[in-house]
């Protein structure tokens, strides 16, 4: 059987942020904006997206309620592994076609 692209996770910006959450880490928004470089709205809409997939958790913590923390779930983490799979079985089935093939 062979993995599948997911849908939610496979646009740049969520790729990289389950990778940036993938070892389990809590990561605050904020450190993820700078590290990705995203505006505060574009990071907000593709959380969100991931949110909404049930593949992070977003989460208030402690005393400071404008700090929000982000963490993979479960789900999340399945998923991510799951396309990568994939991504990693394209790369390792795709070959160039050769001269011949072209004619």
């Amino acid at each position: 059987m062979s993995a599948e692209l997911d849908p939610v996770i496979h646009p740049t910006h969520r790729l990289r942020i389950c990778a940036m959450l993938v070892a389990g880490t809590t990561l605050e928004l904020s450190v993820v904006k700078d590290h990705l470089e995203l505006s505060p709205s574009a990071l907000s809409k593709q959380v969100a997206a991931l949110v909404e997939a049930g593949y992070v958790k977003q989460e208030r913590l402690g005393t400071d309620s404008r700090r929000v923390w982000l963490s993979l779930t479960r789900q999340g983490l399945k998923a991510y592994r799951n396309h990568v799979a994939a991504l990693q079985e394209i790369v390792a089935t795709t070959t160039a076609p050769t001269a011949d093939a072209a004619l």
